[in-house]
Parts: C-alpha cells; sequence; structure tokens
C-alpha cells in the first residue's frame, strides 16, 4: 500500500510539473518507401514485389535519347547502391522473409518507359513536368516529356524499401499520377562570398534532382569576389578572385550545365547590378561610383556609375558573353540593396540631377536599370529583386520580380496587380537559423496563400514558384550541404504540392528522405531530432 502511495505521488508530480518522459528510439520513425515531394495522388496496395537487379528489364518503348538513358542507368545505380549498404546491417535473427504468403507477388520484371514526344534539349520555364507510374510486376512510367520522366524515375527509387531483415528491397504495388504546383522551384547559391568547389555544386544539383526542384540560380559573383572567369575580361577574376584558383571557367560552367540538364534542372546566372560590385572594381575601378562623406572627402567606390556611357558598353559586352554561355533564356540582374547615399554623395551627380531635372537620387536607379534591360539579347528576359520593382523602375512585362522582404504579402499583391509573374523567397532564406526542426517553419509558407489571405479575389496564377536562398557569409565547403539539405527539402514539397502544415507523417517522411540523401553522398543535417540513418 505504501508503495502504490509513492507512486501516485510521484505520478502527480510528473503531472503537475510537466516533466516529460522520454521513450527509447527515433523522435520521429522513419517511413518506408515514401515519395518526397509527396505526390499529388497516389494509391498503395498491400502486394509486393521484390527488386532482382538480374530478373528487372527497363524497356525504353517510344523516344529515347542520351539524357533518359543516363537517367536509367542512375536509377539502377541508385537501388544496387541501397542494397549495398544495407548488406553489413542485415539482421540475421530477424525471421527470414516468406516469398510464398499472400503479400508477395513475385519478382519485379520490367519497367517499361513511355516517352511519347521527342526529348527537348534543354529544360525551360514552363516545361511539362507530370508522370504516370503504375507499379506491378510489369510497371510502366509514362510522360510526354523527358523532364516528366525524370521526375517519375526518382519517385520510383523513392518507392523502395528495405525489408525487415535488410537483405532484400521490396516495393508496393501502386499507382502514381503526378505533377508540379508551381513551375519555378528554385535554389540560390552563392559562390562568391565563400567559394562552393565544383564537387559540391554538381552534388547540390544531384540533391535537387532528388526534391524534384528544376532551378540552380547561380549567384555567381557579388561585392567580396568576382570568381567568373570571363575570357573577353579576364581581369575580372584575376584580380577580383580571392585566388586565382578560386574561379570556374567556361569548361566549369559548361559541366554544370549539361550535369544540370541531365536532370531536368535550369542554370540561371545572376550578375547583380548596379550594387554588389565592389569586386567588379578592382579591374575596372572607372565602372563604380566614387563615394565622399559629409566633409567632401573621398572614402571609396560605391555601386555602378548609371551616367557614363562606358558602363553600359561593358555590361553589354560581358552581358552578351555570359548568356552565349548559358542557354538558359532567363538572365538574372539583381538590382537590390544599391547604395543611394553614395550616389548623392558625389558632386558630379548632384549636377545631374540639377540639370536633367531628377527628382531624387533614386531617378539613378530607374536611370540604370532602363539603361540596362535593353543590352540583354534579344530572346533573354530579365530576373530582378524587388526593389527594381518598388522604385518605380519601368520593366518589360514579362519581366520576373523575386521577393525577399519582409511584409511580404502586399508587396507580392502589388507585384500582381502591375500584371507581373513574381518568384518567392522572404520566407526561405536558408542562411537564417533557428534551431533543429526549424524546416518547419519553411514548410509552412505558401506564397499564394500568403495573397490570398489578404485579398481572396486576386489571381495569384502569376506567382510562378520560389526560391530557397543560401547566402555563403558564413557558409563554405564544409557545411554548406548540412545547411541546405534538408531545410530546402521542405521548400521542395511546398512547391511541388500542397499540405496544410508540416504533421508527424510529414515529419516521418522527412526522416526518410534525409537518410535517402545521406545514402547518394548528400550530407543532410538531421531534420528533427532523435533518429539514425544505417550505413551513414
Amino acid at each position: 500500500m505504501f508503495r502504490l502511495f509513492v507512486y501516485l505521488n510521484i505520478l502527480g508530480a510528473f503531472l503537475v510539473t510537466g516533466l516529460h518522459i522520454v521513450e527509447p528510439g527515433p523522435e520521429y520513425p522513419a517511413s518506408k518507401g515514401a515519395i518526397w515531394p509527396r505526390p499529388q495522388m497516389q494509391s498503395i496496395e498491400i502486394p509486393y514485389y521484390k527488386f532482382d537487379s538480374d530478373i528487372l528489364e527497363i524497356k525504353v518503348v517510344d523516344h529515347d535519347c542520351p539524357i533518359l538513358s543516363n537517367a536509367v542507368q542512375r536509377s539502377l545505380a541508385v537501388l544496387r547502391e541501397m542494397l549495398r549498404i544495407a548488406s553489413p546491417y542485415v539482421n540475421r535473427n530477424a525471421p527470414q522473409q516468406v516469398l510464398d504468403d499472400d503479400t508477395y507477388d513475385g519478382p519485379l520484371k520490367s519497367l517499361s518507359i513511355y516517352l511519347t514526344s521527342p526529348c527537348e534539349e534543354y529544360p525551360h520555364f514552363g516545361m511539362i513536368e507530370s508522370y504516370n507510374l503504375t507499379i506491378a510486376a510489369d510497371s510502366t512510367l509514362r510522360s510526354s516529356s523527358i523532364w516528366g520522366i525524370l521526375r517519375g524515375l526518382e519517385s520510383w527509387t523513392h518507392l523502395f524499401h528495405l525489408s525487415d531483415n535488410r537483405d532484400q528491397l521490396h516495393i508496393n504495388k501502386g499507382e502514381v499520377h503526378d505533377f508540379p504546383r508551381y513551375a519555378h522551384r528554385g535554389l540560390l547559391v552563392d559562390t562568391s562570398r565563400h567559394y562552393i568547389s565544383m564537387s559540391n555544386i554538381l552534388l547540390i544539383l544531384d540533391a535537387m534532382a532528388m526534391n524534384k526542384m528544376n532551378v540552380f540560380h547561380w549567384h555567381i559573383v557579388d561585392d567580396q569576389s568576382f570568381p567568373y572567369q570571363s575570357e573577353r575580361f579576364p581581369d575580372l577574376s584575376r584580380l577580383g578572385a580571392y585566388h586565382e584558383t578560386l574561379v570556374y571557367t567556361k569548361e566549369n560552367i559548361q559541366t554544370v550545365i549539361d550535369h544540370a540538364r541531365n536532370r531536368g534542372i535550369r542554370v540561371i546566372p545572376e550578375f547583380d547590378v548596379p550594387g554588389h560590385t565592389r569586386s567588379w572594381g578592382v579591374a575596372k575601378p572607372d565602372l563604380l561610383t566614387h563615394c565622399y562623406d559629409q566633409d567632401g572627402d573621398y572614402v571609396g567606390l560605391g555601386p555602378m556609375n548609371p551616367i557614363k556611357d562606358s558602363t553600359y558598353t561593358f555590361l553589354q559586352e560581358l552581358f552578351h558573353e555570359v548568356q552565349a554561355l548559358f542557354p538558359e533564356r532567363y538572365i538574372h540582374i539583381g538590382g537590390d540593396e544599391v547604395d543611394l547615399d553614395c550616389w548623392e554623395s558625389n558632386p558630379e551627380f548632384q549636377r545631374y540631377i540639377q540639370e536633367h531635372n531628377l527628382t531624387s537620387v533614386a531617378d539613378f536607379h530607374a536611370l540604370f536599370m532602363r539603361n540596362t534591360i535593353p543590352l540583354l539579347s534579344e530572346n533573354s528576359r530579365p530576373i530582378v529583386w524587388q526593389e527594381v520593382f518598388d522604385e518605380g523602375v519601368p520593366l518589360p512585362k514579362d519581366t520576373i520580380v523575386q521577393v525577399w522582404k519582409e511584409n511580404e504579402a502586399p508587396e507580392m499583391l502589388n507585384i500582381l496587380r502591375a500584371s507581373h509573374q513574381l518568384i518567392y523567397s522572404t520566407g526561405w532564406y536558408l542562411d537564417h537559423l533557428n534551431t533543429g526542426g526549424d524546416w518547419t517553419e519553411f514548410f509552412n509558407k505558401d506564397p499564394r496563400d500568403l495573397v490570398n489571405g489578404l485579398r481572396k479575389d486576386i489571381n495569384v496564377d502569376n506567382i510562378v514558384g520560389g526560391e530557397a536562398c543560401m547566402w555563403a557569409e558564413v557558409v563554405n565547403d564544409m557545411n554548406i550541404m548540412s545547411r541546405v539539405w534538408p531545410r530546402a527539402s521542405a521548400v521542395a514539397e511546398r512547391l511541388w504540392g500542397h499540405e496544410s502544415q508540416a504533421t508527424y507523417q510529414v515529419h516521418c517522411r522527412l526522416e526518410e528522405h534525409t537518410c535517402r540523401m545521406n545514402a547518394r553522398g548528400i550530407h543532410a543535417q538531421p531534420p528533427s531530432g532523435p533518429g539514425f540513418c544505417l550505413g551513414v
């Protein structure tokens, strides 16, 4: 009786103080064979098939091309690697899998791929990425686009999971009908604040393909360094890069473009002007504005000089070189965080304002952008940061505006009213750290929902997508992969599909997907709390 009394008192203390009893095991057990991002429509049945590389035949029935054949080989390599990693962890004490039970439907015999249209050469804005996948003994994958086939093959590899004793790969019977909700699903990587190696850039592209992200926004240069190696202006990187070896050559860039193309990823370069250009001035000081303090003393160089014709002559030559190298139709020309105070401090600019009846120094920003956008090649389309729109710069209607500042809903509403397309980034800054599990904050942001919460009578179709942004002030080769993944995976799922909040099931799926990325060489950090991944 006394023992029972003591036990009840201890239990009461737990209830009163709110103490938490920790149970053994993972906080969120990983799912088994869950696709990331979650498909739009999926059915899963109990019968399953076993993977045997000696039996499985992958057949390309309709159109074929090197992009498809490469993707098929990568998919098979992924499955073989899953078994290789698991082999030291086979649970020999577990009951052996019974292959003649009611749920086993035999080996997976074939996957027939029906690509009903010829392969396109490069991924592009608005490309078709939908696919239909049927899992049976003789499975089928169908799409009218090579990019849809790539997405479907990625989902196919996600569906495989280890048997209970970890010596077999199983896949359940089922159907997947899938397509993305947003056309532009991007990741910005800054390679100026810290140089990111080619090997890590290619790994980032691999991870993006695993997450069905389709835009690599390459913020290649900034104030701190100029690692783009220009053939027309070699001094830009020779003098402006951190070191002569920390550059991206023409061959490097072509490697990135080819690697991305084979994974259905567009590569959009950003050359941010007129601000964020201090590294340009090491080789080309005449490009930049001289800044002065309140006493009229020279203090250094600021943004590009918008009142010199030579500025635009130089930019046109550089842009044409860049556009000849990158096949992507869109180019990001920045326009954010321009130091207007520098322009205002310069006596030459003060005289220019008076002589040309400008209303304020902000008019120089409009002047610069008005002169710069026409420098792009005829078939190019610009992307700009939101300041360019906010300051009334006249923009072509097909300009995409990228929103990144707080109070984003009214901003997006104004851009939509002006009939511009926009991409959203405000809530998806990966350099902003909270604590373990902060991916839920990214997951719970949806740009169209933000606008609908403000006004329900606005057509939000011109919100064409968004980007997670990895600014690299405190990120380099040592930590970029774990900083980006799996936090960017939350953005990827938000842009592909739609789920109102990060539920327990989402946590479990992300645990599996993180282990999946780890197994493929992506050093993604634990997403939510205690847990484990075998072999990695």
